[in-house]
């Protein structure tokens, strides 16, 4: 019987405790379906581990004991990356398992990791939405990718946050033993078997947090719920019973886009939904979501997500409609 693939998951201490068991839960339900079980261990600088949400844990393996071949190498992120990615002698222990690996990968701020290794250098490679400036800041020789929730360059792999790494290892499921199982293991763990959309359509929403002031957060409210309506400026100032120029102030100052900026997330967003879930024809689309054109649309899905209306609908409609 061949032996079960080995996955080293490297934590270290305020990791991300869902870095670590979501890999880890997609490996281990895919492996069980397809009866080809993954060998998953998780390695770490110490005898013990305490996560950035409080909880301890014991490692299998410390990362300066980790001998002989690796399937995938996948190192965690979290609050303690940047500490862990000062740590010489931690980063030779990754580099040292990277060089024995077949593939490797990370997990959110796991990139640094990985940066500081080398491994990145000439690749491209993302991670969380929030971390992705200071990424290529430090590390200009990575082209970082920010909206993708993950990227594969030859055998290295990175993700975007936190649970990107569920997507990530679904996609490594899916290379390792086909489409299949990969679709049966997210729809056991209720996940997209590939997600729709990028980074964009979370860093966008997420960056823009609700405003402090009751007008403003009102407002945000009516533009969810309405994307087909007049969101003008001045039709939005006049909902919060402000002057133009003080509504458009204080809007980008709480909410950290400009209300146009936001509109458009909102209405980008909406539409991606749309074009997942239903057949409508791109121009209906368009006029629902308030774009009052397909061209329009088209427009702001290439500045947001990369790729147009049509393509989006390609790319993620059918795998929605065999999961559904």
């Amino acid at each position: 019987m061949a032996r079960s693939p080995t996955v080293v998951i490297v934590a270290f201490p305020a990791v991300h405790m869902l870095d670590v068991t979501g890999p880890a839960e997609v490996l281990s339900a895919a492996g069980v379906l397809a009866g080809r079980p993954y060998e998953v261990m998780v390695a770490a600088p110490g005898r013990q581990v305490r996560s950035s949400s409080g909880l301890r844990f014991e490692p299998d393996r410390t990362v300066r004991g980790l001998r002989g071949s690796i399937d995938t190498l996948i190192v965690a992120g979290g609050p303690g990356a940047q500490a862990a990615a000062a740590d010489p002698a931690l980063i030779r222990s990754v580099a040292s398992a990277a060089r024995r690996s077949r593939r490797v990968a990370s997990v959110c701020t796991g990139a640094f990791l990985l940066a500081k290794t080398g491994l990145l250098d000439g690749r491209r490679a993302t991670t969380h939405w929030a971390a992705c400036r200071e990424l290529a800041r430090r590390h200009p020789a990575v082209t970082v990718e920010p909206d993708r929730i993950f990227v594969r360059d030859g055998h290295v792999w990175t993700s975007a946050g936190v649970t990107a790494g569920m997507d990530l290892a679904l996609a490594l499921v899916e290379e390792d033993l086909g489409p299949s199982v990969a679709l049966q293991a997210a729809r056991w763990l209720v996940l997209y078997v590939k997600r729709p959309g990028g980074q964009s359509q979370f860093s966008a929403q997420l960056a823009a947090q609700l405003a402090g002031s009751e007008p403003v957060r009102e407002v945000q409210q009516w533009i969810g719920d309405h994307p087909g309506h007049d969101l003008s400026v001045e039709a939005l100032a006049s909902r919060a019973c402000m002057s133009t120029r003080n509504f458009a102030r204080v809007f980008r100052r709480e909410v950290g886009l400009t209300p146009a900026a936001y509109v458009e997330a909102v209405r980008v967003e909406r539409a991606q939904r749309e074009l997942e879930g239903t057949g409508v024809p791109i121009a209906s689309v368009a006029h629902r979501c308030g774009f009052g054109s397909a061209e329009t649309m088209r427009r702001a899905f290439h500045r947001r997500m990369g790729l147009g209306p049509v393509e989006y609908r390609a790319r993620f409609r059918p795998a929605l409609d065999r999961v559904a």
